[in-house]
């Protein structure tokens, strides 16, 4: 059964919810602009995105003096986008992909293999044909350098990429066999790349390239198919095998839904994926206007990255200068999520795993300096309680009526209201 729609008009706490679940927060003006309105338009209109970017971006990585610099700078570019950008949306479906097609800067270290994977993971944010997303991946030569099939060849297969197409990036462990991945790395041998290798060449564009010389042409047997299957074969099992359907949809509910996805709104969801052959925007559109989108609230901790983004753009985007915007990337890996580098090719675990002592009291730091401390971005009234933790009337919020604006939007920032989506 796939998922029910919400036929009401959105409630302004309605239009709150959606705002704090796709475009990391909103303002007051922002969130009354989707009062009234059909849940399926919202979500339409919202996956509408196209590929602009934020005019100024301060942050160019070819101008970085060395793969740490320029890794950098890619990052303070990434910030950049999530918090100014036009479409964060797009920017909230990179992050999460880049948490399920994971690479590393601490092995891809080449300033276009990160651009054309950030690419990638924005052109493919709603993608209508999860194959062609994931075969454009394993193609990528960030992923191949990252997995190492960039030395998968004939007489020497490498599995590491094998392996995890099936176990982290398709079906999940369970619905193959060790066979399966050994069959799976003879038939993508000789994909690998040219250009770009050594922190010498970080600059250089690295390309994909099919080595005919270096391929296992013979008969191979890989979820349940044989013959003398090639890359693209096992790329196209992989992505559209049944329990694929299950094993990514589960994925985009704990992204949008919650951080323990309820087991029936999942296979909701991978029904119409098998439906419309992996479509995901279709998936999206009815996830993003379904009762159980609309019922799940504050179950979702923010992850670091997502803390920081909610807060400047429910503060209104305020125009913070590029150097503090580089720290700010630096504190949410010290709070537990350095972009482009999860914590393994699994990603971060997310979830109860962002709190602790010590990342809390950094969240309740950062709260204090984009609202109370000396260089804290202008605050001429307070965004409502509604921007900031969803609800109309939230408990507590009597006590924020006799506090200066920075004061009460500091208390709502470290509240535990804000801290779940």
């Amino acid at each position: 059964m796939t998922l029910t729609p919400l036929t009401r008009p959105l409630s302004a706490e309605d239009a709150a919810h959606f705002l704090r679940r796709t475009a990391f927060g909103a303002t007051d003006a922002q969130i009354r602009a989707l009062v009234g309105k059909d849940a399926r338009t919202v979500a339409r209109e919202a996956l509408a995105f196209d590929q602009k970017t934020a005019p100024g971006n301060p942050f160019d990585p070819m101008q970085g003096a060395g793969p740490g610099p320029m890794i950098q700078l890619t990052r303070g570019a990434w910030l950049f986008e999530l918090v100014y950008g036009p479409h964060p949306l797009r920017e909230k479906l990179a992050l999460t992909w880049s948490n399920h097609f994971v690479i590393g800067t601490d092995k891809v270290r080449n300033v276009h293999a990160l651009a054309g994977y950030l690419g990638l993971l924005r052109r493919h944010a709603a993608t209508t044909s999860f194959g062609a997303f994931t075969l454009e991946v394993a193609q990528a030569p960030a992923m191949l350098r990252y997995l190492d099939n960039d030395q998968n060849r004939r007489g020497k297969p490498n599995e590491n990429f094998s392996r995890e197409l099936l176990e982290l990036f398709t079906t999940g462990i369970g619905p193959y066999s060790e066979d399966d991945v050994r069959e799976g790395a003879r038939a993508l041998t000789g994909w690998t790349f040219e250009g770009g290798r050594g922190n010498q060449n970080y600059r250089q564009a690295p390309r994909f390239v099919f080595n005919e010389r270096q391929h296992d042409a013979g008969r191979k047997t890989y979820l349940g198919q044989s013959g003398p299957l090639r890359g693209e074969d096992v790329i196209r099992l992989a992505a559209t095998h049944p329990q694929t359907a299950v094993f990514v949809s589960r994925k985009l509910h704990r992204a949008f839904l919650a951080d323990t996805p309820d087991g029936a709104a999942v296979q909701g969801s991978a029904e119409t994926w098998r439906r419309t052959n992996g479509n995901v925007r279709a998936v999206l559109e009815e996830l993003l206007s379904s009762e159980a989108f609309y019922a799940s609230r504050a179950r979702i901790i923010r992850s670091p990255v997502e803390f920081v983004v909610g807060a400047l753009r429910t503060l209104g985007q305020p125009k913070l200068e590029a150097k503090a915007l580089l720290n700010l990337t630096q504190t949410a890996g010290r709070m537990g999520q350095v972009l482009l580098q999860p914590e393994n090719v699994k990603g971060w675990d997310g979830g109860r795993e962002w709190i602790n002592d010590t990342t809390l009291l950094l969240r309740l730091q950062l709260a204090a300096a984009l609202t109370l401390g000396s260089k804290a971005p202008p605050l001429t009234a307070a965004p409502s309680a509604l921007a900031l933790t969803g609800l109309e009337r939230p408990p507590g919020a009597a006590a924020t009526l006799k506090l200066n604006p920075r004061q009460a939007t500091y208390l709502h920032l470290t509240s535990p209201e804000f801290q779940l989506a």
